[in-house]
């Protein structure tokens, strides 16, 4: 799903106090009138008066009289739209008012949902993600490998770009396959390498076309298992983000909510995004087989490496 049942449910409380302060509106324009004109109040009695002896006619005997009920009523709303003119009201005045001449306010068009649907989810999806608070406007156009060193190798005869080169790859699969193979990845790497952009834009990439999307530190992802409703778009999300795991205490408490969030959205098919500075090994030591053996059988495992990116930023 792309919205939760809670974000949902936020929008179509949205539409409807947007129809209710519309009908409002529309309802205090036609008192208005009507108090101005007393002419107008009797014409629109004398056509909803009309139009039940329409119905009423065709249920007794057939649509014979239709045509001149039809004159009659046509006569009323011409000298409707006359008293309104006289009175310095446009011709629209009386006419339902919507925010959006699309989907009349009901989001939906066709069948479909409409544009501005798709638009207040976004927003709130943005907003309920945390991810506005981190960095704003990204999507995987921003991760910039220009500033990933191919000059140095590591032991295994990589360069910091190379890494920086096979993760940006996986984030564009990951992206573009996200609602067919419902992937996982695992970034680690020291401070500063670009763990949390990374993952930042994959969101922004989905976030755009309306997934779900929840970031979250690692302290807060366990003190979210405090509340049900506040656990429970941590496992209906479409895609979880868990940034600097590691930055815990560890204890048997957050090892078994760590393993059960992995294993439930495993089972649902919701992918998952966890970023650490803790190397491989450290994983395997501080946080349970279970947990480390889901990860590694599961996740795509991705490392960054290379100078801490804020430092050389600050300082170029």
């Amino acid at each position: 799903m792309p919205l939760t049942n809670s974000q949902y449910a936020a929008i179509k409380r949205e539409y409807d106090e947007i129809n209710t302060a519309n009908e409002k509106i529309a309802n205090e324009r036609l008192r208005e009138v009507e108090n101005l004109s007393p002419e107008f109040a009797a014409n629109r009695k004398a056509i909803n008066d009309i139009s039940a002896q329409v119905a009423l006619s065709i249920i007794n005997s057939g649509d014979e009289d239709r045509e001149s009920y039809k004159k009659r009523i046509d006569g009323l709303v011409k000298r409707q739209a006359e008293i309104l003119k006289s009175l310095g009201k446009p011709d629209d005045y009386l006419d339902p008012i919507y925010k959006c001449d699309k989907c009349h306010d009901t989001g939906v068009v066709n069948g479909r949902r409409c544009t501005c649907f798709q638009k207040r989810a976004i927003e709130l999806i943005y907003n309920d993600s945390n991810l506005r608070n981190i960095t704003a406007g990204t999507d995987l156009s921003s991760f910039d490998l220009s500033i990933y060193s191919n000059d140095k190798k590591d032991a295994s005869g990589k360069t910091p770009y190379m890494y920086a080169s096979e993760a940006l790859k996986v984030a564009k699969d990951f992206v573009g396959d996200f609602d067919k193979k419902h992937d996982n990845i695992f970034i680690y790497g020291h401070t500063g390498v670009g763990k949390t952009f990374l993952s930042s834009c994959i969101a922004g990439e989905l976030i755009n076309t309306t997934h779900s999307v929840v970031y979250i530190t690692a302290l807060e992802f366990f003190e979210r298992f405090e509340d049900r409703d506040e656990y429970s778009p941590i496992l209906e999300c479409d895609l979880l983000i868990i940034d600097d795991l590691g930055t815990e205490l560890s204890n048997t408490f957050t090892n078994s909510k760590l393993f059960y969030c992995i294993n439930e959205r495993l089972l649902r098919n919701k992918s998952t995004i966890i970023s650490t500075n803790l190397s491989l090994g450290e994983i395997e030591s501080v946080y349970t087989e279970r947990i480390s053996s889901r990860i590694l059988s599961s996740y795509s495992i991705l490392r960054l490496t290379g100078d801490d990116i804020r430092t050389k930023k600050l300082f170029s």
